[in-house]
């Protein structure tokens, strides 16, 4: 079974902010390479969207660790798959708490 997967707003702003800062810190093919990692992931996550473990901080959250700074954060259904955020494990932790309200 194949499920859809959907990208929250929030996923989408910080996805576009990161892949800016790619490019204008370090370059475009760090930039492509990086959204191979993100698409691997998703391609993962699709066929077993329960390999990746629960999150601590809240229940049906899931996380999937890209790369050592960037983990994206999903739920799922039977039909769907939702990227709720993509968190830079740099940040205060406890801003993690505002992204998956």
């Amino acid at each position: 079974m194949s499920r859809t997967v959907i990208i929250s707003k929030l996923a989408e702003r910080k996805l576009d902010k990161l892949f800016e800062y790619l490019i204008a810190k370090w370059s475009i093919k760090v930039k492509n390479e990086f959204v191979k990692k993100i698409d691997k992931s998703i391609s993962v996550i699709k066929e077993q969207p329960e390999s990746f473990p629960s999150s601590e901080k809240e229940k049906g959250l899931r996380k999937c660790v890209v790369t050592k700074q960037t983990t994206l954060y999903y739920r799922f259904d039977q039909e769907k798959i939702k990227v709720v955020t993509i968190f830079d494990t740099r940040q205060n932790p406890k801003k993690l708490k505002s992204d998956i309200k």
